[in-house]
This record gives C-alpha cells, sequence and structure tokens, in this order.
C-alpha cells in the first residue's frame, strides 16, 4: 500500500454527482492503518483455503437430517463438481506458478508452494469426511428402499440381468487401449473415469491396457427389480464395477488379472489472445479443444493400485507425481447427481411456485406498467417468467424499434434466442452482446451466437481483454412523437433453468437516466466508444472500483461526525485487497459493517482494532444464494446499489460489469429491511466467520426462534416481512 502524503481522509469530500477526485481504497487504509497491519499478513485469509471452506459449508449441508434425503445426496454430488472445478481452475493456477518456480508472496503470506501444501492438507480432510458422509447417507437411503450397491452384493438374478445388459449395452461401446511399442499411450481426457488393465499374454508375459469408463452410459445404473417382490428397493449398481467383472470379454485367449479404476483432472484455464485474434470465436473453438489437453492437476487412483501402475501412469501423463490422490471410496461424487432423477418426491424439497409481483398480475400492458413504476424482482421467489415476457412483448409490439441485450449463461433450451430471432425477423433493430468467455459455457454460448447470426442480428462479442459480465436488456420503444426505453438490469444471468434455482434480484425501469447509461454502456460494448461518465450506473472498468471506494470513505466521514453510518454488503465473493483495507479502514472509524458473503471471504472481522465492527455471514440452503447488494447508510440518506459485480479484483479491473441504484425508496427499503436484514438475522442455514478464519454454525439463542431466510423468503415472497421480524436484530449481533 501507498505511503505517500495524502489529504486528510476523513476531511470534506465532495459529493457522487459528476466527477470527483478517485481516492483508491488502499490510498485511504494507508493513511488509517497502523504500518504493523499494513505490513502483516495476518490480515487476509488465503483465497484457496477460503474457497475450500465454502466448499465445507456445502457438505455440511449434505450431513444435514433436517433436508430430504436425496436432496442432501445433491448437496454431496456439488460438493464434488465444485472440487473438480477448483483443481482445474485454481489449484492449476498455483501448480503452474510451482513449475514455474514463481516464489512471489500474496497479501495472505504464502508462496505457491506453501498454498498448495495447505491446500492439499484440506482437500486430504474434506474427502475423509465427504467418503464417511457418503456412507453414512448409503445407509439411510437403503432404510428409504434406494440402494447403491457393488457388484458382489448382487443376487444371481441380477447378475444374469446386467449379464445380458453388458452384452447389449455396453459392450459394443467399450474401447480398451492397449499400451506397447506400437501402441502408444492414449490421450486420457477431463474428468474422465478411467480402468486400468493388466493382462497376462502367454506369448509376452504382462501387458497394459487403457480403456474410459463410457461417459454416454449413466454411471450409476439402474437394476431391473424383482415384478413378483413387494416394495422391491430400487437399486443401483456402479458402471466401473460391471464392466471389471466381464472384463475378460474384451481380452478373448488372455488372462485380465487385474483392474484399478483411477481418474484424471486437468488445467482447464484456458487462455485466449484476444489481441492476436483474428476471428474471436474461432479462437474460443480452439481454446476449448485445448483445454481437453491441459496439464493433469490431479490423478485419483485407488488405495489398491500398485505402486508400478501408479508410476506407469504419472510418467506416460507427463504430471508431477505430487498431484497422486489416492482415493479410499468411489472417484467422482458427481456422479451422485443422477440420483437426483429417481421418482421419490418424498425425499425431495416439497415444490415451490414462484410469484408473479402484483404490479405484473392485473393483465396490463407490460410497458404501461414500467411506465409508471419500478417493478423489483427477488428471484426465485419471485418467477423469471416476466423478464420473458417482456422480451416476448417487445419482439410482438410494432411500436418497439430496438431491442439489446447482453449474454452471458444462458443454458441449453434457452427462450430467449428464438424471441430475438423473432424479433429480427419482424425488422426490428436487434443487437446482442454474447460473451463467448463465460466459463464452462463457451459451447452452448458459440452455438447460440451463431443462430443469432444467421438470422441477421447484430452480435458481438464484446471488448479485447475483458468479459462482459453485466446484465442488460434495453428496449427502445416509439410512443406518440418521440422515444421511450424500457430497461432490466439484474444481478443474475438471463438463463430460465438457473433463474429456478439461484437468488437474484432484478429491476424493470423506464428511468430516463439509467436507460441513457444503457445507451451508452451499448455503445461502449458495441462499437469505440471511450465513454467515461455514467449519469447513475457504476461501471467496471470505468468508475466501479472508485465510486464504491468514495462511498465507502464517505461513509466513515458520516461515523467520525456522529452522523448515521452502516454498510450491509451481499455478494459471493470478497477478494480485493484495495476493497478490505477500505473496510477496515471504516471499521476504525466507527461505521459498523455487515457482510453477508457467500463463497470467498479474504476479510479477516472481528480483530481488534483493526475489524472490531465487522461481522461476516454466509448462507448456505436450497438456493445458491447468488444476489449481490451494497447498502451505504450515508448519514441518514441511505443508498443501495445492485447489480453483477463482486468485490474482486477480476470484476473491479478486467470486466464490464454494472451496478445500478434503487432509488424508490419503498423498494430500497423493502430490500434493505425485508431482505438484507432478514439474512443477517438467520440462524438455521446462516454462518458466522471468525477472526481465525473459521466458519461456525449460528445457531438460535435461548428464548429466540428459529429462522430461516430462504424459508421465510418463500413464504412471504412479496408481501412486506411481518413486524415481529423486521424487529429482529441481525445474529451477527448476538
Amino acid at each position: 500500500m501507498s505511503k505517500s502524503h495524502k489529504p486528510d481522509p476523513w476531511g470534506a469530500l465532495p459529493r457522487i454527482e459528476g466527477v470527483y477526485p478517485a481516492r483508491l481504497a488502499s490510498d485511504i487504509a494507508a493513511e488509517v492503518l497502523p504500518p504493523s497491519a499494513q505490513a502483516t499478513a495476518s490480515l487476509y485469509i488465503n483465497r484457496e483455503l477460503s474457497w475450500l471452506a465454502f466448499n465445507k459449508r456445502v457438505l455440511d449441508e449434505a450431513w444435514d437430517e433436517r433436508h430430504p434425503l436425496l436432496e442432501r445426496v445433491k448437496f454431496l454430488a456439488i460438493f464434488g463438481a465444485n472440487l473438480d472445478e477448483f483443481f482445474m481452475i485454481r489449484v492449476s493456477g498455483l501448480q503452474a506458478q510451482r513449475a514455474a518456480g514463481v516464489a512471489d508472496i500474496v497479501a495472505d503470506g504464502l508462496t505457491p508452494t506453501e498454498a498448495l501444501s495447505r491446500v492439499s492438507h484440506a482437500v486430504s480432510e474434506l474427502m475423509v469426511e465427504a467418503h464417511a458422509c457418503w456412507r453414512e447417507l448409503q445407509g439411510t437411503l437403503r432404510r428409504s428402499r434406494i440402494e447403491v450397491v457393488h457388484y458382489h452384493d448382487l443376487t444371481e438374478g441380477e447378475r444374469a440381468y446386467l449379464s445380458t445388459y453388458f452384452e447389449n449395452d455396453i459392450f459394443p461401446i467399450l474401447t480398451p487401449l492397449a499400451v506397447d511399442p506400437g501402441h502408444p499411450f492414449p490421450h486420457i481426457s477431463n474428468l474422465s473415469l478411467n480402468l486400468a488393465i493388466v493382462v497376462s499374454d502367454p506369448a509376452f508375459g504382462e501387458r497394459f491396457a487403457r480403456m474410459k469408463v463410457p461417459g454416454t452410459l449413466p454411471r450409476l445404473l439402474p437394476i431391473q427389480a424383482d415384478p413378483l417382490a413387494e416394495k422391491a428397493a430400487q437399486r443401483f449398481v456402479w458402471l466401473e464395477d460391471v464392466i471389471s467383472f466381464h472384463i475378460a470379454a474384451l481380452f478373448p485367449g488372455l488372462d485380465a488379472t487385474e483392474v484399478y479404476p483411477f481418474r484424471v483432472t486437468r488445467n482447464a484455464d484456458i487462455e485466449i489472445q484476444e489481441d492476436e485474434a483474428e476471428d474471436l470465436l474461432r479462437t474460443v473453438e480452439a481454446g476449448i479443444r485445448e483445454r481437453h489437453f491441459g496439464f493433469v492437476t490431479r490423478l485419483e487412483v485407488s488405495p489398491a493400485m500398485p505402486e508400478r501402475i501408479q508410476h506407469l501412469l504419472v510418467e506416460n501423463l507427463e504430471m508431477d507425481a505430487r498431484n497422486v490422490v489416492v482415493v479410499n471410496g468411489e472417484m467422482g461424487h458427481s456422479s451422485l447427481m443422477e440420483l437426483s432423477r429417481v421418482e421419490r418426491p418424498d425425499l425431495k424439497f416439497p415444490p415451490f411456485v414462484p410469484r408473479i409481483p402484483p404490479a405484473l398480475s392485473t393483465g396490463e400492458d407490460i410497458f404501461s406498467v414500467i411506465g409508471r413504476q419500478d417493478v423489483l424482482f427477488h428471484h426465485p421467489y419471485d418467477s423469471f417468467t416476466p423478464v420473458i415476457s417482456l422480451i416476448e412483448a417487445a419482439v410482438h409490439d410494432p411500436n418497439v424499434r430496438a431491442i439489446k441485450q447482453t449474454l452471458y449463461r444462458l443454458g441449453p433450451n434457452s427462450p430467449i434466442v428464438p424471441a430475438l430471432v423473432e424479433a429480427r425477423d419482424a425488422d426490428t433493430q436487434v443487437a446482442v452482446l454474447v460473451e463467448l468467455k463465460a466459463r464452462f459455457d463457451e459451447e452452448n454460448n458459440i452455438e447460440w451466437a451463431r443462430a443469432l447470426e444467421q438470422a441477421g442480428v447484430h452480435v458481438v462479442y464484446g471488448l479485447i481483454g475483458l468479459k462482459t459480465h453485466c446484465k442488460v436488456l434495453l428496449i427502445v420503444r416509439r410512443e406518440g412523437n418521440g422515444i421511450r426505453r424500457y430497461l432490466h438490469l439484474g444481478t443474475g444471468n438471463y438463463n430460465a433453468t438457473t433463474a429456478r434455482i439461484y437468488t437474484d434480484y432484478s429491476l424493470m425501469t423506464s428511468d430516463p437516466d439509467l436507460c441513457a447509461d444503457a445507451t451508452d454502456l451499448f455503445n461502449y460494448l458495441t462499437g469505440y466508444s471511450r465513454q467515461t461518465v455514467f449519469r447513475k450506473m457504476l461501471v467496471a472498468p470505468i468508475n466501479l472500483r472508485q465510486r464504491i471506494a468514495f462511498m465507502i470513505a464517505r461513509e466513515s466521514e458520516h461515523a467520525m461526525a456522529g452522523r448515521p453510518a452502516r454498510l450491509v454488503f451481499k455478494m459471493n465473493a470478497l477478494v480485493d485487497g484495495e476493497m478490505i483495507d477500505a473496510l477496515y479502514a471504516a471499521s476504525q472509524a466507527g461505521v459498523r459493517i455487515d457482510l453477508i458473503v457467500r463463497g470467498i471471504c479474504c476479510l479477516r472481522p472481528g480483530i481488534k482494532g483493526i475489524s472490531d465492527n465487522i461481522s461476516v455471514v454466509s448462507v448456505v440452503g436450497r438456493f445458491l444464494e447468488h444476489t449481490r447488494a451494497y447498502y451505504f447508510e450515508n448519514g441518514g440518506s441511505p443508498q443501495l446499489y445492485m447489480g453483477s459485480a463482486d468485490l474482486m479484483t477480476r470484476n473491479l479491473d478486467r470486466r464490464v460489469e454494472v451496478l445500478f441504484p434503487v432509488e424508490e425508496p419503498n423498494l430500497r427499503d423493502q430490500v434493505y429491511r425485508d431482505m438484507l436484514l432478514v439474512q443477517l438475522a438467520d440462524n438455521a442455514q446462516a454462518r458466522r466467520l471468525g477472526p481465525d478464519g473459521t466458519w461456525e454454525r449460528i445457531r438460535p439463542e435461548k428464548g429466540r426462534r428459529r429462522i430461516d431466510s430462504q424459508a421465510l423468503f418463500m413464504k412471504n415472497a412479496r408481501p412486506p416481512m411481518p413486524r415481529r421480524v423486521r424487529a429482529l436484530k441481525p445474529a451477527a449481533e448476538g
């Protein structure tokens, strides 16, 4: 942090209207934090370890007996999928730094090698717990007549059925690949489950072969139940077990003496040299192909695999032997998601039907409603259908002249793209920014981009060096003798599928300033605009970092002057060092700060003299918390911003993000009082972060009732919360 001389940070600061001197959080913190605090790494939690702590919270939900049984299995599957991605992206980055000899120490005080050592230890502990959790779940499933078994557990009748199934449905798909001088070691694809097979050949001795367990078949094969049995259990067997038992069929005349499963995870953090690309779409396509050939970040093997086979795999995969992980149980817990398709509604969350906001339930034309008032949504408690309806209304309205939209993650069966194509057919000007670099959604987005281009829609792929992550829909409509614009802004993607399981805020408005800002934003994204000033929006990487830092500093100024001062921030992740320093500075100035952080939090709350006034909670439950909201008490004139940006360096500096104000007092107060404060009062699904970096589940105090914020939101999606809920003190206060 800079130590250069700066003016008094708590002196008169200009209002946020118009242009003001940018003051970075690090500059502010440098003037307030003592030198010892600035230098010590104990102020920051390692990012990777914080993420693993988040995944531990997901795993905790799999243990939680309050959840229906199959939902607990789903949490375990999510834990496994999360861990796979962690190795593909975060661990691969650390391994690459270690291999390159990078010894740089980051803010938390760890070198890449030290961080990897701690990550390895933490992952080992998590995997032991995950396998223990699966063993417990298996017992509970068995008592509920759902059994996941190994081949040796099968009856003779079941084995006969599976032998026929193997011959007809599995055997034709399998491709054993020999490894010898005439057959080079085959490529092992990312996240593939494989069998290492040792074959005894009378003519040549021991041979080695590899076979991929086909991903086109279910990993958990359903076993045909006995039709005469009453209330027969639904039984499943692992696909690799069935293949292993019948392995001799693949090597006639030879003796397959040993079979060992193994699983490979590769680096999937593809790098695209956008400034050198002639065609970004083709470059991203090539990058997706390269993802399958990234270096190996993890090799999972069974304890039974002998060292000679491990050594053979390590040598031929050209990997670091330190990245071998011995798994004492089934590999790839993500496959357990297949059990969620079992038709047992009694073992799942009760179905939830989201509500339509009252303003949009009257049958009145949607443009008339938005033209008269702002409409706020809290998804999935409020339905995503009106957002689709707004697009469809624009498509079929002859007065609509243009539709402009950003698309980040759409999903495979999006109703939005066909609607936009139809709009283009009706001769409406349609411009869509499709972010091709949305990680793991690149193929979907390429497919949609091509469909839109073929229909004549103006498609752009964003700015070089930046991901476009903002969620914006602008509709331009002719009314009377002029033009009026309508706008939808959100914290989540235009994805009707995830809108049912992610919590997000969104706003429909016709506010002239916000609509004008959206027009300038699209010109910035689609043309060569060098826009630097926006009326109300905070836009990264243009002004968002500076404005947030300024408003945090302003809150400190209010606190020191004795005016009302409080910050309530809700986000997915808090990583950026300058933002953390600014929050530390505000805490020392007397600002009360409540943070609701779903995932990574590198800030340490509760450090005496540094972060005494900061509390951090995390809510993990039925829905994935994805809302982002930033509330500033502002001396009694509150301000609330929502949008797509977390307080991460990538969001503030390397993405196009938008935070937008919620200015209508009733809506602003509703979000603060009935949403943010209710989550701070959660004592059922919330955990509190301690200064040592550990998370502790919040329990109801004696005499206080249990508060599950997500359950309350489902119950009270649109009406204001009851007075007894409004009066609750945040659980973070104790």
